[in-house]
């Protein structure tokens, strides 16, 4: 198989359509016939009703759907629509509000109602639009952008140099083959890790003999988001590290390990990632407690003018000390941690 993945070609637009699935699957298409395995297909969109609309006619899960970022009343007005849907992701901007529990609620709503859910959901301060990553991208202008799993690139690399070379030949590739197309929004350059091997950070990290804990001290991470920022011929969206806890199943098992506490996370975030993601979370967890972390990364995000967000995830039954049964494929089940 191509290391040469996609994990997601997005397409942004105020008024979708089968028009816009079309777009999204031409440029599929284009990846596809120069070697590129694209992984997802999604459509983001304001629009509530129209995206309900598709998501209901692609039920078949061809393509995955967003409306971005919403108020925290028109997300209570529709949360019963969208945890009904097949899979629609979305996001609470809290930049400039001062939060309350009522805001950390609505995760405790989704995990009440519709535990699986909140896989869609997250929290996002100083968010960038036009990011292809759900559920953290939301609309500003119609086009399309595109992101990578660029860590099993890796694969043959025995260096970190060697690494971020390959990346960045996998990106003016594809900045050659859409520069000029006007609706080319650009590219997310983000490091999205998954599973396990080739395809894991963290996997790639030991495979340089770091010890996680080790590296957390050092400057790779730096060095990794320096390059994925300077070096993108046309960024756009998050460009930053992505941590997600349970979806790179090598930093699951340091989360298992105790070394991926909440404050690490926070703490690698800050300097190179992009937010809690992925992050389990007890239903006995207090919801005064998710409200001390929104209100940290809010200052933090604020104080720094940097993105972060903040996604937990839970299987509606683990309780603090439980291990997950989430039957998702994308998540790896561990013994829940109190946060």
């Amino acid at each position: 198989m191509s290391n040469k993945i996609v994990r997601t070609v997005c397409y942004f637009s105020d008024a979708p359509s089968l028009k816009s699935v079309g777009k999204v699957d031409e440029i599929a298409g284009t990846l596809t016939q120069r070697g590129f395995l694209v992984q997802t297909k999604r459509v983001c969109s304001p629009a509530i009703d129209k995206i309900i609309e598709l998501d209901s006619k692609y039920a078949n899960g061809s393509y995955i759907f967003g409306i971005g970022s919403a108020t925290r009343d028109s997300l209570l007005n529709q949360l019963n629509n969208l945890l009904a849907c097949r899979d629609i992701s979305f996001n609470l901007d809290l930049t400039e509000k001062d939060i309350t529990k009522e805001d950390a609620q609505i995760l405790f709503e989704i995990i009440r109602n519709k535990p699986a859910k909140t896989f869609n959901f997250t929290y996002v301060f100083n968010n960038p639009h036009s990011s292809p990553f759900f559920p953290s991208g939301s609309y500003q202008q119609d086009g399309f952008s595109i992101g990578f799993q660029p860590t099993d690139l890796s694969e043959d690399c025995n260096s970190l140099p060697e690494w971020l070379d390959k990346m960045k030949g996998v990106w003016l590739e594809v900045y050659d083959l859409f520069k000029n197309d006007s609706q080319f929004l650009g590219i997310d350059s983000s490091i999205a890790p998954l599973f396990s091997g080739k395809s894991s950070l963290i996997g790639f990290i030991r495979k340089l003999g770091l010890d996680f804990s080790h590296s957390a001290t050092t400057n790779i991470y730096l060095l990794i988001t320096n390059f994925i920022k300077q070096e993108n011929p046309k960024p756009v969206g998050l460009c930053g590290i992505m941590f997600p806890c349970l979806e790179d199943f090598e930093l699951a098992d340091e989360y298992g390990g105790g070394n991926f506490s909440i404050e690490r996370n926070i703490y690698l975030s800050l300097h190179s990632g992009v937010g809690i993601d992925t992050y389990p979370i007890g239903i006995d967890e207090k919801s005064e407690r998710v409200l001390e972390i929104l209100k940290l990364l809010q200052a933090l995000s604020e104080k720094y003018k940097k993105p972060l967000s903040t996604r937990f995830v839970s299987d509606g039954k683990a309780k603090i000390g439980d291990k997950t049964d989430f039957q998702n494929q994308y998540l790896k089940d561990v013994i829940v941690r109190a946060l």
